[in-house]
């Protein structure tokens, strides 16, 4: 007879730890443009103001990468397994960043063209990979330990943003960073290899009368698909103060009167330690709390007093923002809880869908955003367009979070019909 695994088994078991390390892989290149942004534009020759406009135009293409993504990916895992989407989308998006390496190489096309069109195949390749680990590994784990395995996979991956900063430093190219990135990601497959299926996902793949993967489901019922949107409003705070507080950072910089240079790879790299820290609590607190909600809760409340000392705390050095960057960052870790909300509304059916499209939804969502923030800024100046935009977010946000059903120890093995 065999004996029961602990707690501890579980929560370092083969699929946790492969899917914190495919998670660490897709957060180092998924943020790998933000960090190199200034750096590799300058070096295909772009001027200070071409550098802000196309920058934001790249950021832009591969956010909708991800969004298409997501919804290319969900679907496949639903129809095809959970680990076939793990597999397919690390291949994809390495390859994405070795050729990113390969731009100032690039003579038969425009580099700055080759180099959006990239990164919008690598946003496709990344849309996979965080859906389907939180998806696998909630399946996979015991439902007490869900939340601490979701926050020990994101709180790992999430450290990819710091890793990714530091090779920057330290290769001192730009191009080195992508290679690296590319390469850890064909390392990654061959951990795959030795990882098992979802049980759940087993007892349904062959049975011919449960639709899998249908995208559409969550149009077709009202309950459903407000459900749906629901978990994507949870979200968006998130990005609203990655994508535009972060990524622009040194616009605010400037806006605020700091007088030194305001690095946006700095700001990233200490927002992603924030992260990886309120990612590794948030699931403790969910734990504790006995509630996914009140955690999300508590911390999107504390992300936003975080805003408004960003935007209206008189900031006047470099370091101030940067530490604003941590504080941001770690509230807003709830990341690998909103996700693992994302799987835990829906069945087995849609479970892969939903828990990889909603999140590629709010980083597509980012798109809009940086429109509307670029649409108020010559107007209102970049501290009102952010606070504007920032209140519709937060509202979305907060309604979303305290309105959807609790999912704490929730079972998942059921179906959407």
């Amino acid at each position: 007879m065999k004996s029961q695994k602990t707690d501890l088994q579980h929560l370092f078991s083969m699929p946790v730890i492969v899917a914190a390390l495919g998670y660490f892989v897709d957060i180092y290149d998924l943020q790998l443009f933000g960090i190199v942004r200034i750096p590799s534009l300058e070096s295909l020759g772009l001027s200070k103001a071409e550098i802000d406009s196309v920058g934001s135009s790249i950021i832009n293409t591969q956010m909708i990468g991800l969004l298409i993504g997501g919804i290319l990916w969900g679907t496949l895992g639903d129809k095809r397994g959970r680990l076939s989407v793990l597999f397919g989308s690390i291949i994809t998006y390495s390859l994405a960043n070795i050729f990113c390496g390969l731009i100032p190489q690039i003579d038969f096309v425009d580099k700055v063209e080759a180099y959006k069109w990239l990164r919008f195949l690598a946003g496709i390749g990344l849309a996979g990979e965080l859906g389907a680990g939180i998806t696998l590994v909630s399946e996979v784990l015991p439902k007490h330990l869900r939340a601490k395995g979701t926050s020990l996979v994101a709180g790992v991956g999430l450290l990819g943003a710091v890793v990714a900063t530091f090779t920057v430093k330290l290769s001192g190219d730009w191009t080195i960073a992508y290679f690296i990135g590319g390469g850890m990601g064909f390392l990654l497959l061959l951990l795959r290899v030795g990882v098992i299926e979802s049980g759940m996902y087993k007892n349904i793949k062959h049975t011919s009368d449960v639709t899998k993967g249908n995208f559409f489901a969550f149009f077709t019922d009202w309950d459903r698909f407000v459900k749906y949107l629901k978990c994507i409003g949870i979200g968006l705070p998130t990005w609203f103060c990655i994508g535009i507080l972060i990524y622009l950072s040194n616009q605010f910089g400037e806006a605020l009167g700091i007088t030194e240079k305001v690095e946006p790879g700095l700001a990233i790299m200490w927002a992603y330690v924030g992260i990886s820290a309120g990612d590794f609590i948030s699931g403790f607190l969910s734990h504790w709390l006995a509630s996914r909600k009140k955690a999300i809760a508590l911390m999107m409340g504390m992300s936003l007093l975080g805003v408004l000392f960003f935007l209206f705390g008189g900031m006047k050095t470099a370091n101030t923002l940067y530490a604003t960057a941590v504080w941001l960052g770690f509230w807003t870790g709830y990341w690998a809880m909103f996700v693992t909300v994302g799987a835990e509304q829906f069945g087995t059916n849609l479970r892969a869908t939903a828990a990889t499209t909603v999140p590629n939804m709010v980083r597509g969502a980012l798109a809009g955003m940086i429109v509307i923030f670029n649409f108020l800024k010559p107007s209102q100046g970049a501290i009102w367009s952010a606070a504007i935009l920032g209140i519709v977010i937060y509202l979305l946000g907060f309604y979303s979070t305290l309105s959807i059903a609790e999912t704490h120890n929730k079972d998942l093995d059921y179906l959407e019909h």
